[in-house]
This record gives structure tokens, sequence and C-alpha cells, in this order.
């Protein structure tokens, strides 16, 4: 995965990032994160703190005054020792709203996060002269000029600036020490009482109100508000004024409204469709230090009953600002440098709720409340006991919602076991079972291999005494081959550990497999983002691509790019010959360059040309969205009618003309889609397929606009993927 493994604090998928959570949540509680990075922006040498705004809204106000004073330590000692071109703020994209980073997922646990990041290789460079970066301010004090920069000046500046860290730590030790204090205090209280958090939305929803009410100021306040990045969205005139006044009583009024109130804690039901999926979600936030409690018997609350096994996650603990950063979504501002102006582009994602990623159904609870519950020890959730449950001995059935019945079915698969899908709804003995459940036949060991499946993974099997009629879907073990490139594609090297885990056999492939290999040993070919060109003049040509006289020889076979003119044609006859290609986001270019009926939802014709929303229009930098889905369809199966999906300036498609052969998935169903980030002009979103399947002679491309294996986090829409490379394998046949 590459150095993406540092977008992996919150999720803890890695074995690094494991660790080091350990360590800081569980073991050592730092004040100071320090986390050294390359390279400077262009014209300076470093970038440290302070961060430029948005800053998230969850953490404590202490962690900003608490950043300010160990970056003043830091500059301060850069100029007092000579050394120029340290910049700060507004001099990078450096922001401190993400959560996930190293360094910016201490700020959830009351912890000081730092980052710089500085120029220089072993091979000397030059600072090239950007006359802008000549201009002394108060983000870039003391310019530098441009010259030869050795490795040794870097290391310098790397060394100023630990010692810069280490003396203020240990002048104000002891305000570090309480402030972090203070904060765990201040999070435990605000999760005992009634509280309030002033979101963007709910504050520009406030001046809309005293705007109706004729109590306004000068649109001209407003302007100056939107250069601090909190503008309003040009399609809602109603926030067009931030400088509206008014009274305590419209402020009780209108950002008091008891019904928004924080959450006092969340409650995740036992008897939800994917519970498995849902104990992997309280592991993430056990392994970033987060207490969770269990329900030893059942309870009710709020009028509701809920069974043994349940989870419940309060907010009065000292991480309270991680816990509600993992379960509410995030609020990003308007960041527009001026009103008419294209969006200031967040640094990483605006918006990454991990419960609305991971598909997890929760009750959000805004009164105190206890039960019978148990404080879970370890950094693992308890899974509920799997089992077999019924008497037949026909067939076993396994439920096509939860992700790991698919690790079951492969491990099934790999032991030469008989396994169907039902095609349509079907009934067996005295119940009926959604198309999409697996039927696995009771022959040899395969009862045997299912309890202990059960037992190692908390599935639930059912044994069933009569089998489906009709033909079903036959699987077999499928061959997947994922595309990757030479030096590493991040997004295929996630995917490569999702496989891993879920047990689907792969083939890493390269370009030139693709241009000359034998494609037919292959059931499915999966290209992620960044895979396929775009369709345009000037791509990139044939053949292995570029001068690979420095590569090693046993690595030259992986150099080279996916293009038009060899690859594409390629991968047409596959399809014509019955193969499954599934493409994720950028590489949806293939539909265009099959020459399918798909077009750019989000473009326009100007002049006769097809051209792209301006982002002054339209940006939705990574945020998750709600898609309508058909889960009639296989690729579909086992997922719910709505699902939130990872989307960072996603592919969005229209069918040109009659649909035809291809079927939409996924699309957006509604002019505000938006459940977790930043969304600016999402309304150009509604009607658009954000997911198809297309026939290409006997053979089935898909395509999936989102993100939907983005890092390995979001599990509620791993099994589109599933599905597809399941169906890339099955045949017709009647169950036996």
């Amino acid at each position: 995965v590459g150095h993406d493994n540092n977008r992996d604090f919150y999720a803890s998928t890695q074995a690094e990032t494991e660790n080091m959570n350990r360590v800081m949540y569980t073991e050592w509680y730092p004040q100071i994160v320090y986390n050294h990075h390359q390279t400077g922006p262009a014209g300076t040498v470093m970038f440290a703190p302070p961060f430029r705004d948005p800053f998230n809204h969850n953490f404590d106000p202490l962690i900003m005054s608490s950043i300010d004073i160990v970056g003043a330590s830091m500059h301060d000692r850069f100029l007092r020792e000579g050394k120029p071109g340290v910049t700060m703020r507004s001099g990078a994209t450096y922001s401190t709203w993400w959560n996930g980073g190293l360094r910016t997922t201490p700020y959830f646990h009351n912890m000081i996060g730092l980052l710089t990041e500085t120029i220089g290789s072993p091979t000397p460079m030059e600072i090239p002269f950007i006359p802008r970066r000549q201009i002394p301010h108060s983000d870039l004090p003391s310019p530098i000029e441009p010259q030869t920069w050795h490795f040794r000046n870097s290391v310098d500046y790397s060394v100023t600036a630990n010692y810069a860290v280490l003396d203020i730590a240990s002048r104000r030790r002891d305000t570090f020490l309480f402030n972090i204090y203070r904060m765990g205090s201040n999070a435990i209280a605000r999760g005992s009482e009634d509280t309030w958090t002033h979101y963007p939305r709910r504050v520009i929803a406030a001046a809309e109100t005293l705007r109706e009410a004729g109590d306004t100021a000068s649109a001209a306040g407003y302007a100056a508000d939107s250069v601090a990045g909190y503008g309003a969205d040009s399609a809602a005139p109603a926030a067009a004024n931030m400088n509206a006044r008014g009274t305590a009583e419209q402020f009780q009024q209108t950002l008091r409204d008891p019904a928004l109130r924080d959450a006092r804690g969340y409650i995740l039901s036992a008897d939800q469709p994917d519970f498995l999926t849902v104990a992997k979600f309280v592991d993430a936030l056990l392994e970033t230090g987060v207490h969770v409690h269990r329900a030893t018997s059942g309870f009710s609350m709020a009028g509701k009953q809920y069974p043994a096994g349940s989870f419940i996650v309060k907010t009065a603990q000292a991480f309270g600002p991680h816990v509600i950063d993992m379960f509410e979504p995030q609020d990003h501002p308007d960041d527009i440098p001026y009103p008419g102006g294209a969006p200031t582009p967040p640094y990483d994602n605006a918006g990454w709720t991990l419960a609305y990623q991971m598909g997890v159904q929760f009750d959000r609870i805004v009164d105190g409340f206890d039960g019978p519950f148990e404080k879970i020890d370890g950094l693992r959730a308890p899974r509920l006991p799997g089992r077999i449950v019924g008497s037949g001995n026909t067939g076993l059935l396994l439920s096509a919602e939860v992700n790991d019945a698919f690790l079951a079915v492969n491990r099934m698969l790999a032991a030469g076991h008989a396994v169907y899908r039902l095609k349509r709804p079907a009934r067996i003995g005295s119940a009926t079972y959604p198309a999409g459940t697996f039927y696995i036949r009771q022959a040899g060991s395969a009862r045997a291999d299912a309890e202990r499946i059960a037992r190692e993974t908390g599935l639930t099997f059912t044994a069933a005494a009569a089998r489906p009629s009709g033909e079903h879907t036959l699987l077999r073990p499928v061959r997947v081959a994922l595309w990757d490139r030479y030096g590493g594609s991040m997004p295929s090297g996630w995917t490569r550990w999702i496989f891993e885990r879920f047990e689907f056999p792969f083939e890493v492939v390269y370009p030139q497999t693709l241009d000359t290999g034998d494609l037919s040993q292959y059931d499915a070919i999966v290209f992620v983002t960044g895979a396929i060109p775009p369709v345009r003049e000037g791509g990139p040509r044939g053949g292995p691509g570029g001068d690979t006289d420095d590569v090693p020889e046993e690595f030259r076979h992986m150099t080279g790019s996916v293009t038009a003119e060899q690859t594409v044609p390629r991968l047409r006859e596959y399809l014509e010959a019955g193969g499954s290609i599934i493409t994720i986001g950028s590489s949806t270019n293939l539909a265009q360059h099959l020459g399918l009926p798909i077009r750019d939802a989000l473009a326009r014709t100007v002049d006769g040309r097809e051209q792209s929303l301006p982002r002054s229009e339209y940006y939705v930098p990574g945020s998750l969205l709600q898609v309508r889905v058909d889960n009639t369809l296989p690729a579909a199966f086992g997922l719910p009618g709505n699902v939130d999906v990872m989307f960072d300036n996603s592919p969005v498609m229209r069918i040109d003309g009659a649909a035809g052969s291809i079927r939409p998935i996924a699309w957006f169903d509604s002019p505000s889609p938006l459940r977790s980030g930043w969304a600016w002009g999402e309304r150009a979103l509604e009607g658009g397929i954000a997911m198809a399947e297309a026939d290409v002679g006997p053979g089935t491309l898909f395509l999936f606009g989102p993100e939907v294996l983005f890092r390995a986090q979001p599990h509620g829409t791993f099994k589109f993927v599933f599905n597809a490379l399941l169906g890339a394998s099955g045949t017709d046949a009647a169950v036996r």
C-alpha cells in the first residue's frame, strides 16, 4: 500500500499502524507526535506548523493553540540559527481537518500532531526561483535564495526542528501534561451533558433564519467571511450573510434545538445483518484507544430492544472526539477564496465517517443512558459464536449480506465443495431465501469444513433438508488478474490486501502481459483507478514505455502502460470471448475506449466540444455520498437499497440513447446525496449513474465510478467487486 499506510491511522489495517496506535493510544499517551516527511513546497526548504484553516470541529480547541505554540518555537529557532526558507499555514495545503494520518489522528486523542515537509535528496538539487516565494510575509517570514541544495542541508534543518520541539516540550512540560489532562476532562464532560457542535451548515441555516427575520448586515461582511473559508453555496443565497446580527434568544432558537444535541453514545445492535463487519469496526475503535462496552444481556433503550452481544460506545471518554469523528458526518466548510471562485482543495479527504464507510447500523443516543454493559478488554471485539443452525443434511445456506460469507465461499471452493448461488428468491423448507444466498452441497467433508469456518469466523450457516429447485449459478474458484505497474500502484496494493484477506485467488499482471499474454486463463481482470488512460489525442503509445535501461532485468516485464493502441484491442477480444473486466474510478475510461454509448454526466457541450463542469460550479473531493442500488442485479446481491460510497471527484455516467445492453447498478436519486464531507454543486449529480454493467459480446464490463475499495476502508461497498468476481466464474446449472 506504499506510503498510503500513513492514511490508515483510524482504520488500523496495517501491522505498522496497529503497532504505532497501540503505543500511542493504549501504552504511552505522548503529548506531542512529530512526523517528518518530504518534500517541501517548491521555492522553500520546509513546511512547518502551524497549519492553514479549516480545522476539525470535533477536537478540543486547545489543540490549535498548542500547535501554534510549538510551531512558533520551531520558526523562532530557524530564524535564530539563520535558516531561511521555512513556510507555514497558507504556504502549503496542509490543514488540521482530516483524521487518519500519523500526525492528524492524535488531534482526536488530545495530542499535538506535527508535520514537516522538507526538500532534499542524496543527489544535490536546485531550489528554483519562484518570484512569489521571494516576498516576506507572515507565512514565510524569511525567503531563501535559489541555490544548489545538498542533503546535508536538509538534515541540518530537520535537526533544528527536532531541537526546537524538544526545547519547547521541556520548557513547558507541566503545561503540556496539564493540557492533555484538561482536554481529556473536557471530552468526558461533553459526553456527560447536553452539548451542541456548531457545524457550518447549521450556522448557515441560522444565518438564513436571521435573514428571513429581516435583521441583516452588509453583503461586504459576508465576502470577508468567505475569504476565511466559510462561504456559502452559490445556489443557496440564504447563506449569503454570515454577519447577520441576532439576539441571544435567536441563538437559542437556531443553534440549541434539543433534537440537534451531540450524542451521548451509540448502540450497535447485534441483530443487524453483517454483525461480523460491525466487530471489525469496533476493532478499529479499540485499536485507537477508544473504550467500548458490550451488552451482557438484552436491554431496552428509547423504546427499542437490543440483544445481548450488542456494542455500546459512549462519548464520555477522554478520546470522545475520535468517537464522534468515527460516527458523525463531517461537515467541511465551503472553502472558497472569493465569491464565484473555485473551491480550495482540502488536504486529503473532506469526509470519511468510518461507520458509514463500513455499512455499520447504529442508533444515536442523545440522553444519558446505562445498562447491563461490560467494558471490552484488549484490542479485539468479542465475536458472537459461529454455528450451524438446523438439522438438515442436504445443503448449507449462507447469507450474502455478510462480507465474510465470501471468505467462506472461497475456502469451500478451494476445498473442492460444490457451491451454488441463488439467481432468484427460493423457498427451501419453510423459509424463503433471497437471491444471492449461497447454497453448499453437504457431501464429503463439507459440513466439517463449514463447522471449522464457523468457529474461526463467527459465521452462521443454516442446514437445509431440501435443495432449491430450478437453475442457479454453480460457482468455481475464480481466476483473477489484478493490474499493477512498475513502481507500484497504491490502489492496486490495497486491492491485493483485500483479496488476500478474503482469500480470492489472484495474480498480479502488468501491461506487457495484457498486451501479449494469454488472457483466457483469467475469469476476471481488475483495473483500479489510474490504470486505464483517458480517451484523448496524444495519449501513451504501445510498447514497454520509456527508457528501461536503468531498470534491473528481472523487473523489466513490469514496465509499460495500458494503451489505446495495443491494450484496449486485447481487452475487447477478451470480453468478446466471454471474459469479465472490473473497472474502478478513472479506469471506467475503458467504456469510452470500447465505444459504448456512455458519456460524462458532469460535462456540457461548448462550441461543439464536451467540457467538464468547472470547479467553481462542481467539486466533490473525497467524501461520502449516498447512491440508490438495484440489488436485484447479481453485482449488488446482498447490498441494501441505499449505500454510502467513497466519492473523490469520481466518474459519473449517463447512457446515450436507449440503455440496451447497459444496466445501471447504482445511481444518484437525490439532489443532495452528500452524507459526510463536502459537495459543492452536488445538484449536478442527480440522475447520474455511479455504477453500471455492460455486455460486450458474451463478456461483461463492470463500471464502478466511486472508490468502492478505497484504502481497504469502505467494507460497505466491497460486495460490488466480490459479486462481480464470483459471477465471472459461474455457470448456470440445476442444484444437485
